[in-house]
Parts: structure tokens; sequence; C-alpha cells
């Protein structure tokens, strides 16, 4: 899928896209719905998150609908876009949306809930074959003109930690039953029908680290859950477990993490989050855990696949049609819907 310029289609309802990948298909059923249709032209390389307020600012005047990807939510920037009414995240995370401003203000923001569960369940997968087979260090031996065999490890038969049950921890245990696996699960709530069977036990996070060769992290970042892989968790852990974050850049202490890799306190790791996306004092953190050979890194790109990204895509793009039609988005989908507030009536 290519990326596009700026353009803009002739509508009713301007709805601004600050999001590479925005398929033709998703920018017609838009159309369609009486928008008119604007993609910001991003700077190569970078993401909404990297651009200027002030920028921001110029590309969202006039505009009623939001399709954002990184960008900081905030009070202000709402304030000063009073004819803004619906900010639709293309991805699941909220940490960056003030959603107490969203309500306040009588806006609404809503998520792609349900768009990427399967790519990034798929995701979460691939690095746990990919560590455990040590597929990083094979492809170096062969390109070195060595086929020394570096000795792997299995998925199956494994005892793998699930952290969080949402959407794509669910997904991620769905595809871990295939390889015969037994399942430690920690969530806020117990799902009756995923621990059905003797193959998915709910635990505490003690008993999950402990246990595990493999530990799959899935939970939104909150104050519980920020930096619940630190040097104490990590102690606990066996020295020859793998961590895998999808989720959140902030659930791992990357310093600490980075400490237990190079003193082979741990097997590896696989991270397509980082705490320099949101730290850059970290950033030469980062660039030294991608630099290990027990470790897989990715850019954040969990959700970006080309199937993937269509999904979240129209998820978004239905959401802000609802909100401009005066509907309500689907409930899985709303973060914080201020609309009735914002008439004086109590949500």
């Amino acid at each position: 899928m290519a990326d596009k310029g700026p353009r803009m289609m002739s509508g009713i309802r301007k709805v601004v896209v600050t999001q590479r990948f925005f398929d033709d298909r998703t920018v017609a059923y838009l159309e369609a719905n009486g928008c008119e249709v604007v993609i910001a032209d991003l700077p190569p390389g970078k993401g909404d998150g990297d651009v200027p307020v002030e920028t921001l600012l110029q590309w969202l005047a006039g505009a009623a609908g939001w399709i954002v990807g990184h960008a900081r939510v905030t009070r202000e920037l709402l304030e000063a876009l009073p004819e803004l009414r619906v900010i639709a995240r293309r991805g699941v995370g909220y940490e960056r949306v003030d959603t107490k401003a969203v309500h306040g203000l009588g806006r609404v923001a809503t998520i792609a809930a349900g768009g990427n569960d399967a790519t990034v369940a798929d995701q979460a997968i691939g690095l746990m074959l990919a560590l455990g087979r040590r597929f990083r260090e094979g492809q170096a031996n062969v390109a070195k003109g060595s086929f020394s065999i570096p000795l792997g490890t299995d998925l199956y038969g494994k005892t793998v930690g699930v952290v969080g049950a949402g959407r794509i921890g669910t997904s991620v245990i769905k595809r871990l039953k295939g390889f015969d696996t037994q399942i430690l699960v920690h969530a806020p709530r117990r799902d009756e029908a995923l621990a059905a069977g003797d193959d998915v036990r709910y635990v505490d996070v003690e008993t999950l680290l402990s246990q595990s060769d493999y530990v799959t992290l899935h939970a939104p970042l909150t104050a519980e859950t920020r930096c619940m892989i630190r040097d104490e968790t990590i102690r606990i852990m066996k020295p020859g477990a793998f961590v895998i974050n999808t989720a959140r850049g902030g659930l791992v202490e990357d310093r600490d993490l980075l400490v237990a890799l190079k003193a082979q306190r741990l097997a590896g790791a696989g991270l397509d989050v980082f705490m320099s996306e949101s730290d850059p004092s970290y950033a030469d953190v980062t660039l030294e855990l991608a630099g290990l050979p027990n470790v897989i890194t990715q850019p954040h790109s969990g959700a970006s696949t080309r199937e993937g990204l269509d999904r979240t895509n129209m998820v978004a793009a239905q959401c802000v049609v609802a909100v401009l039609d005066g509907k309500a988005p689907p409930a899985q989908c709303v973060v914080a819907d201020g609309r009735h507030a914002a008439e004086g009536v109590r949500p």
C-alpha cells in the first residue's frame, strides 16, 4: 500500500487523517457519507506524534473529525479546535489522549477496537518462534558464510504467561493452543469460557513470572502496570525465559531488561515498543537492546500489515461518521463521550 500525498475530496464535513497507509476504500466510505477527506503530508520517517502542535493546528483548522495515530490530544489542542467533534485513534491505545478533557469539552474519542487483534497476536507468536529458534543469529551466521547452527528451543509444549486477556491477549491464547502449550493468564477479570479446559490457568503475576518460559504482555499502560517487568520481577523469572512486549513501552523497564539480558538472567526479548517512545533519555537503551543478538526489535509495527491497517482505518472511519451523524459508535470503541455532558445532562 503506497503512501499518499496531501489530498482533499469534495464534501461537507472535513475529516483530517494524520496517518500513513490510509486506503482508498476507507476514503471512499468517508466521502460517501458526506465527508471531505484531507490526508496530511507527514514528514518522511515521522509520525504525527513528531509533528509540532502548530502544524497540527494548521492541518486541523475547521475539521469536524480527526483520525489520529500517536499525536498527543491535549486540552490546549482541543480548546484551540472548537469545531472538532470526534477524535478517532487508528489503534487501541489511548494513553496520549486526555480523555477527561475530551469529555469535559463535549467531544468524543474512540479507538479502533477489533481491527488489529489478529495482526498483533500474529506478531507476538512470530516473535516467540523467532526468539526460541534463534532466527536472527542463524541468519547472521549464514550472512558471514558460516553454517554453524545456533541451538534453539521449541514453543511446542512450553509454558507461556499471558499478561492481559483483552481482545489481543485472547487472540494470542487461541493461537497458543495450537502449540500444545500450558497457558498462564494474569488479568483483572476471569473469563470462564477462556479458562475452560486444562491448558489455561488464571494465576497471580508472581506465579506467572516464575513458571513461564515465555512471558507476553498485552496489558494497557496504567499506574499499576507501569514497569511491571523490572529488576525485582525479572529476578523471579526463569533464566531461560523470553519477554515479549507488543503492547506499550513502559510496561517494561528497558534499562533493567538490558542489564538482565547482558547478565544472561533472561534468554532473550522480542520488543515492538520501547520506553524511548515517550522518554528520549532511553534512546541509547533502545539502540543497545537492538544490538543484542538475542533481542528482536520492531518499530512499533505490530498492527501494521495491509490487512490490519485496512481494518483499523475502516473502524476509525465508521466511528467518525457515527459521531458526525449524531449516533453512537460501537460501545467497545468509545473511550470518552462528552456530548451529553456538554448539553448539561449527566452522562
